[in-house]
């Protein structure tokens, strides 16, 4: 049993030491330019934060006791919520830096593209378990995967939120994968996805301008390529062991989101090449007890859902550190746990108690198995049930058989 609850046990060692250091590393962030530049409220980043880790861990113990099943009878209501809130965020939504992806809520603001991200992993892996058969062609992937998915995806776009459908369509993509897609029709989905990606690309400026600073963002160095060169500066600037925490001067003014987006290059200030490799490695641990999550699961539908939540965090924060190393264009997307962001955080940590659903329920059935083994005969519970039921009426005719015998042999005497 101790085994079968390792993956879990570094689940939630991984998740609640990346969110706490999210906490150190936001206040780092913001506490300075509140001071400097700001309102003067050092404490405001870091107390809305931790409410929302606070939140995020009550549902992911709400997550953790639900059984996971329940998600699969849900999955279509909430990706019907998810739509409507997805269109209704391009009415009433709260404008921020020109994208409309907030909906307020008194003093906070609720992100729907966090929500239906969950709905989509949910719903995906629900319909793949169901099939019998899996797609084997693009219009049986279409109907109804690649439609739903695809509006999800547009409506994210138009917010503008390129981010986000980047990380809608990595998760797809990785549970294709577990379910067994033919690899010359995942061939072809790819094609189609990246066309769509580039022609988004393409008909938005700013996208254009971030891709171009991407592919030399030393061209334009105070312009489009401005973020990318501060945050090389900043892991620059931070050598093995970092200027240490508090200490780091590029996030104060020079620094872009430095408490959201590109909050990884305010580690590498802060705690140099150890403190990266350290966050790297959380995620690589993180990835490991997911996978092996999925893996051990014996239902369809939670091996998939386990190994889409999986793909669904780890991928995130594969793009966002692509984008502040600058291996990837910026995308805008943050690094789930640590960065700033109550909606993100939330959804990151409720994914995490059904992967611990999955895990506990997935451990339970192995400690039923290995019962059932040291009876001795290799035989299932039921299978041993089911046997010594069918032997009971053979059992108990012949003892009828023996006491009608027992009663003649006395009349004869």
């Amino acid at each position: 049993m101790k085994r079968a609850q390792l993956e879990s046990n570094v689940l939630v060692l991984v998740t609640l030491a990346l969110t706490a250091f999210g906490l150190v590393m936001v206040y780092s962030a913001t506490s300075a330019r509140a001071v400097d530049g700001g309102n003067g409220r050092p404490m405001e980043y870091l107390t809305r934060q931790a409410l929302f880790a606070g939140i995020g861990l009550v549902a992911l113990l709400f997550a953790a006791r639900t059984p996971y099943s329940f998600w699969r009878k849900a999955a279509p209501s909430f990706v019907l919520i998810s739509l409507v809130l997805l269109a209704g965020v391009l009415l009433v939504g709260q404008s921020v830096n020109g994208a409309r992806r907030w909906v307020p809520i008194g003093p906070f603001a609720f992100q729907p593209s966090e929500l239906a991200k969950l709905a989509l992993a949910a719903w995906v892996a629900a319909y793949l378990a169901r099939k019998r058969t899996r797609p084997e062609s693009l219009k049986e992937l279409a109907k109804p995967l690649g439609l739903v998915t695809g509006l999800a995806c547009v409506l994210i776009l138009v917010e503008p939120d390129l981010g986000t459908a980047v990380a809608v369509v990595v998760m797809l993509a990785g549970i294709l994968v577990v379910a067994g897609l033919p690899n010359g029709l995942l061939v072809r989905a790819f094609a189609i996805v990246a066309a769509a990606g580039a022609l988004a690309i393409w008909l938005e400026p700013y996208r254009r301008a971030r891709f171009f600073a991407f592919l030399d963002p030393w061209h334009d160095p105070q312009g489009a390529g401005f973020q990318v060169v501060q945050a090389m500066i900043g892991l620059g600037s931070g050598g093995w062991f970092g200027v240490g925490i508090g200490h780091g001067v590029v996030k104060v003014f020079d620094l872009p989101e430095a408490h959201t987006d590109m909050i990884f290059a305010t580690v590498g200030e802060e705690l140099g090449l150890l403190g990266t490799a350290g966050v790297i490695g959380a995620y690589a641990a993180f990835a490991w007890a997911g996978f092996r999550i999925a893996l051990a699961c014996k239902d369809p539908f939670g091996k998939l859902l386990a190994a889409g939540l999986t793909v669904l965090i780890c991928g995130q924060a594969a793009i966002n550190l692509a984008a502040v190393l600058a291996i990837a264009p910026l995308t805008g997307i943050t690094l789930p746990f640590v960065s700033y962001g109550g909606s993100s955080l939330i959804a990151a940590l409720a994914g995490v108690g059904i992967l611990l659903n999955i895990g506990s329920a997935d451990a339970v059935g192995r400690q039923a198995r290995v019962r059932d083994r040291s009876r001795g005969d290799g035989r299932s519970r039921g299978a041993v049930d089911r046997r010594r039921r069918s032997a009971e009426p053979a059992r108990r005719a012949g003892d009828l058989r023996r006491v009608a015998g027992s009663t003649r042999g006395a009349a004869r005497s």
